[in-house]
């Protein structure tokens, strides 16, 4: 069945972006059951024709099934009546996004590529540390944003993830990684960043109801200290996500002066420096216990300088902000057309932020070998023509001939 395309507002009252959005229900007619709330889903087993009081036993039941246990068969339900499962499996399902491939860096950092029921790809990557283990999470097919560093930002934006498909990511790194029943201590899996594909403040209302759950203290059970949301600065949404998400908060800056900023990160056009500053000085939550990052891609040439540094350092004294910076060495893509700054550059730009007073490290890149780094990740979801896929098809043949 041929996908119906719409325009459709990106959820928020302000600043709605038009993006083409996939209209995808599930082939078979059920209802994916990940990624809905408590009361989600007994209004979807209302609405499926159960009895008001079993559908609220139901919901708990179901809730604690999916989020705490991690069980994806309603047969492994054992407090839910046998003669009930073949109904539920009749209506409903309980997903996981499908897994395309699997890498495994040298140094340990693992990456997905996933692929959702309606056919589009999207990646997730897991960083271990010694002390934590941090899921970098996608919230959209693609990206708006065109940020010139970036290599997801020379995808066109297929479509928002949903919530399901957004904390069934979280879900399937459990299971990958072991850990169900979903518990407080001893877990690999103790940070989430969504820092992966797409701009999480474009696709607000999604990324709001799956990290509700993954914060859930009967859900997956994360502490919001331990989740990132990483904006590039969409200033309109920035107070509404510390009010109704409440995580911390990173700031992709990338440069810190207009004509750069306009230039690597074109969200600065409609969103300046100045504005996106003032944003996060007002960022609900934020103090001394609680620093804004900021995320600063080290570029040769281009954002690296001297000046520069003391400048950022000006920015974050005027607006008095609790800020830490995260220098992150360029990880190169094919044709990308800035370099990395050298060592010595980028260790000179941290120690004139760190004489401020500023705590200014040095982000190890992580699984460059699979192209798993900070703005590497770039999956196949651009749809190429039938005759783009004959013609790929047609010389692999006559290779191998």
């Amino acid at each position: 069945m041929q996908t119906v395309e719409a325009l459709m507002p990106i959820p928020g009252h302000v600043d709605p972006v038009p993006v083409p959005r996939a209209e995808s229900p599930r082939a078979d007619g059920r209802i994916d059951l990940v990624g809905l709330s408590r009361e989600a889903i007994r209004e979807a087993l209302l609405a499926r024709g159960l009895e008001a009081r079993q559908a609220k036993l139901r919901a708990k039941q179901l809730w604690h099934w999916i989020y705490n246990r991690g069980v994806t068969d309603f047969t492994g339900m054992t407090d839910i009546a046998k003669a009930q499962h073949p109904w539920l499996a009749e209506h409903f399902v309980i997903t996981r996004p499908e897994v395309v491939t699997a890498q495994l860096s040298t140094d340990g950092t693992r990456k997905w590529l996933l692929r959702s029921h309606d056919g589009h790809d999207f990646e997730m990557v897991f960083i271990p540390d010694a002390d934590r283990g941090t899921l970098c999470v996608s919230s959209q097919v693609g990206c708006t944003l065109n940020c010139r560093f970036c290599f997801t930002g020379t995808m066109k934006l297929v479509r928002n993830l949903t919530a399901g498909e957004i904390v069934g990511q979280v879900m399937l790194a459990r299971d990958a990684l072991g850990e169900w029943p979903s518990q407080p201590e001893g877990r690999l899996l103790t940070n989430i960043v969504l820092m992966g594909m797409g701009e999480p403040l474009y696709n607000f209302d999604a990324v709001r109801d799956a990290l509700r759950i993954v914060m859930d203290g009967d859900g997956l059970a994360l502490s919001k200290r331990r989740i990132t949301l990483s904006t590039s600065g969409v200033v309109p949404m920035m107070a509404r996500a510390g009010e109704e998400i409440g995580v911390n908060l990173a700031v992709s800056l990338h440069a810190v002066t207009k004509a750069v900023r306009d230039e690597i990160v074109p969200l600065n056009k409609k969103y300046g420096i100045d504005d996106l500053l003032a944003a996060c000085a007002a960022y609900p939550g934020a103090n001394n216990a609680r620093r804004i990052t900021f995320e600063y891609v080290m570029l040769k040439d281009k954002n690296d300088s001297d000046a520069d540094a003391r400048e950022l350092v000006r920015l974050l004294r005027h607006y008095r902000l609790p800020a830490k910076v995260n220098l992150i060495p360029f990880n190169p893509w094919p044709g990308a057309p800035y370099e990395t700054s050298t060592p010595e550059r980028v260790r000179a730009f941290s120690e004139i932020v760190f004489q401020a007073g500023i705590s200014a490290p040095v982000r190890t890149p992580r699984g460059r070998d699979i192209m798993a780094a900070c703005g590497q990740l770039k999956s196949a979801a651009e749809r190429k023509s039938r005759a783009e896929l004959d013609r790929i098809a047609a010389e692999k043949q006559a290779a191998l001939d």
